[in-house]
């Protein structure tokens, strides 16, 4: 693991550190061979494909929507151009099977310029 990203995850609070921690795993085992780094201050994926922020009250999970339909990008939350995210207020809200669905998906389909 990355020195930074465990720096990350050691300063966050709870419920934002089991939720940063569980996602990390849901990543690493849906995408086994991915790259994972601090980027944008935040924890990254497939060279910005992905991230994970824990936020005030929750944890974002970010997706990159370049090369998504419609109706796709209309799964996430938010109103950027390039990626948009999902809120996670706990660990009960995780849904992993949909998590690992919409990572696939977008680990195929999307395309971003840092990665």
């Amino acid at each position: 693991m990355d020195k930074q990203v465990d720096e990350y995850l050691k300063k966050q609070k709870s419920p934002q550190k089991e939720i940063l921690q569980k996602m990390r795993k849901i990543f690493l085992k849906t995408l086994p061979n991915c790259e994972e780094k601090m980027i944008w201050g935040v924890i990254g994926f497939v060279g910005g494909k992905f991230y994970i922020a824990a936020m005030k009250n929750r944890v974002h999970v970010g997706f990159a929507i370049t090369g998504l339909n419609k109706d796709e990008i209309g799964l996430f939350e938010g109103s950027g151009k390039t990626m948009r995210h999902i809120k996670i207020h706990s660990l009960e809200d995780i849904d992993e099977k949909k998590l690992v669905k919409l990572i696939k998906m977008v680990d195929q389909k999307a395309i971003c310029k840092p990665c």
